[in-house]
């Protein structure tokens, strides 16, 4: 005997399901909806949150300056060999700031003191040494060259013997309080025909208190 199934009652079970169907739809809908802004959030959060990159891989202030000891370099440093007395310093100073600088002194264990010296004519054909009164300008962007005959640190009363191969730590001092230390290598060197004559000197040449300095920057 077989048995029929009233067509109202197919009608209402399709019915439910489909208002079942329908229900959960929206509900997925409206969490679907939910979700998506909280991941927008969360990715800005994260952007946000990450260091700021200037292509560059450098951090820099946000005006775009640099210190002077972060941006002066000291470039093929070295200083003279010598057993006694003193010697010179040379190298060449770049100024990468915005700055303008004034190198005033410098220092180091070495010796036990350092002064400023530009090379000068002596009115006889040759070159004599004498201080730098005022320091050296090293404006920003610029360079500033320390050679033999020319400028360059004087290392004045040596504490031990300097020989080819040494390292010698020295300390640039600028006029507005900023230092900046750097090493040099030491080397031989025969050249540059100068006399060191401080004043108060004959003319002959100083005595540094290990013998006469007749010729900085050539052979002792």
């Amino acid at each position: 005997m077989s048995r029929s199934t009233p067509s109202h009652a197919l009608s209402t079970s399709t019915s439910s399901r489909t208002s079942l169907l329908s229900a959960r739809l929206p509900r997925r809908a409206a969490l679907a909806t939910l979700l998506l802004p909280l991941a927008a959030c969360a990715a800005k959060s994260g952007d946000a949150d990450a260091p700021a990159s200037d292509g560059g891989g450098t951090d820099r202030p946000a005006d775009g300056s640099a210190s002077p000891a972060g941006g002066l370099t000291v470039t093929d440093p070295w200083v003279k060999a010598a057993e006694e007395g003193m010697t010179s310093g040379f190298g060449t100073l770049i100024n990468g700031t915005a700055q303008d600088l004034v190198l005033s002194g410098a220092r180091t264990a070495a010796a036990s003191r350092v002064e400023l010296h530009e090379t000068t004519a002596d009115g006889s054909g040759g070159m004599s040494m004498q201080e730098k009164e005022g320091g050296f300008a090293l404006p920003a962007g610029g360079d500033l060259l320390l050679e033999p005959g020319g400028n360059h640190l004087m290392l004045i009363e040596l504490t031990a013997a300097l020989r080819p191969g040494d390292e010698v730590e020295l300390i640039l001092e600028f006029e507005d309080g900023t230092e900046h230390p750097f090493t040099a290598t030491v080397k031989d060197f025969a050249g540059a025909q100068e006399h060191y004559e401080p004043e108060g000197s004959s003319g002959s040449g100083a005595s540094d208190g290990g013998g006469a300095h007749g010729e900085h920057g050539g052979d002792e």
